[in-house]
């Protein structure tokens, strides 16, 4: 009877001895960083006593370089499953206190099991990446390991959600897992992310940078769009992914967990009040959000990266919404090639996990410029064009104000694939703005006039009482209705409900070449 007990004690010392990690003086030095350690992140992350591990006893087999000597509990990563808010997800969490969290043939192979799991029951996948890259000792082995994760990145990707959030370094080959996951999570200060450190570009380019100004969470979410959010400290950085997943289903089979329906009038007067009538007054679209969706449930994403477009979810009447919003605050709403990879990457994850998708439209067109012609802004906005006209979810738009040329065309209108198409009553539906199309069509009246300038204002204001408006593009269909802003809420419940059991199919195909 004892020697069970001896084997039970066994156990438990041994678990005891994973548990610990790198031990006292690594935690120590972990938490003098301002870092959580890794078993810290998940309980955290993971309703309280939730986290089942899996794998906690497995070890390398590396002999070289002085590496047999050297034990690593859990070979320095910590997986398993548990539950946020009641629903199942699937975790890794690298332990910089073993190995400096450098990722080696079998620590792979344990993020890799527990991405097969939650492929196979259809359960969300969180990476809390704190790693110093490959472990060299192991040399090509580790390289494998990382292959084998970006693979399985890849295939489970739109199957699943994937998110990854970023606690330290993440270097090299390491951060192309995190690239292909669906949302990057930033911690200021204490993470960062680049292919080659600041070390090897000073000697090779002589350029000098600190690691935070290469590529810390600001960089990444003000100037190279890699990550979607970024947080003061790792306990805001967790919250913000439950908060995330509230929004998600867990599977591509599922819809979005429904919310609590809110009380009250859908009425909203104060819309008439938001937008300008004057075309050229800026405003912000956040004003418009906040009175058509359920109070507080707008959960903005990229907000700090390619200003000129919203994006992010929301509830309208307990139901998840992905919203796309131009921002004429910013470059007078104008499209360029950051805001569309923003807008068509948002847009593709909405259709594949059965988010509705409802577009502000407020475009001027665009933008115009060397720069932006130079840098490719045909193939960048030809991906919005591509993601709206794939996507199958129900997509729904609301023209407040100007809609111009083929960035109206780009923005989910009826040609490619709207499903309900409103437009306020202010709206200017027209190939281009009154004053370019006046100046176009009425160049030699105006040129021969004794007075041109007049002659210019009045074919201005006659082209707009005649083109600029809801009503011509109304009159063809490409709009469904022109409505009253005050019922911009109450139209977008209708539509919403009407169109909750849409199917749309696609001919069959592998997969389409997206203009990347």
């Amino acid at each position: 009877m004892s020697d069970m007990y001896d084997k039970i004690n066994e156990l438990y010392d041994r678990r005891r001895e994973i548990e610990l990690g790198g031990g006292d003086e690594k935690i120590e030095q972990q938490h003098a960083k301002g870092k959580l350690t890794a078993r810290e992140r998940i309980d955290l992350l993971l309703d309280e006593g939730t986290f089942v591990e899996l794998n906690p006893f497995i070890e390398h087999r590396c002999t070289d370089f002085g590496l047999g000597e050297k034990k690593g509990p859990g070979d320095g990563v910590v997986t398993g499953y548990g539950k946020i808010n009641g629903r199942t997800v699937f975790v890794f969490s690298q332990d910089f206190t073993v190995f400096g969290g450098a990722l080696g043939e079998m620590h792979a192979k344990k993020i890799a099991n527990i991405m097969d799991l939650a492929a196979k029951t259809g359960a969300p996948v969180i990476g809390l990446n704190d790693s110093g890259g490959a472990r060299i000792q192991e040399g090509v082995l580790s390289l494998d390991g990382y292959g084998h994760i970006f693979y399985r990145n890849a295939i489970y990707s739109g199957v699943i959600p994937q998110i990854s959030v970023i606690m330290g370094p993440c270097a090299g080959g390491a951060v192309y897992s995190p690239a292909i996951t669906d949302f990057v999570f930033m911690v200021e200060k204490t993470s960062q992310m680049f292919i080659t450190g600041p070390k090897v570009i000073e000697a090779v380019t002589g350029e000098k940078i600190s690691a935070e100004d290469l590529g810390g969470a600001r960089v990444h979410n003000t100037i190279s769009g890699n990550a979607h959010f970024a947080a003061a400290n790792e306990e805001e950085a967790l919250a913000e992914v439950r908060r995330l997943l509230g929004y998600l289903p867990s599977n591509n089979n599922e819809k979005p967990p429904f919310g609590p329906i809110p009380d009250g009038d859908d009425y909203r007067p104060d819309l008439a009040d938001v937008v300008p009538i004057d075309a050229v007054r800026p405003y912000d679209v956040r004003h418009v959000i906040a009175q058509v969706v359920d109070d507080g449930s707008f959960f903005e994403v990229q907000k700090d990266f390619a200003k000129n477009i919203v994006i992010g979810f929301a509830r309208i009447k307990g139901e998840v919404v992905g919203l796309v919003c131009n921002q004429p605050k910013f470059m007078a709403g104008g499209l360029d090639i950051d805001s569309s990879d923003k807008a068509a990457r948002f847009i593709r994850f909405c259709d594949s996990f059965n988010i509705p998708i409802i577009t502000f439209e407020d475009v001027t067109g665009f933008f115009p410029g060397v720069k932006q012609e130079h840098g490719g802004i045909i193939r960048h906005g030809a991906k919005i064009l591509y993601a709206y006209s794939e996507a199958t979810v129900p997509k729904i738009t609301v023209i407040l104000r100007k809609a111009y040329g083929g960035a109206y065309v780009a923005l989910n209108s009826k040609s490619i694939g709207a499903d309900v198409v409103y437009a306020w009553p202010n709206a200017e539906v027209a190939v281009m703005g009154p004053q370019g199309a006046a100046n176009i069509i009425f160049a030699g009246e105006i040129e021969k006039s004794p007075n041109p300038e007049e002659t210019r204002a009045q074919k201005i204001a006659e082209y707009r009482e005649k083109f600029a408006n809801p009503y011509v593009a109304a009159k063809y269909g490409m709009i469904d209705d022109v409505i009253d802003p005050r019922d911009t809420r109450i139209k977008l419940i209708q539509a919403l409900e009407m169109l909750r059991n849409k199917h749309e199919e696609r001919p069959k195909k592998k997969h389409g070449n997206i203009p990347l």
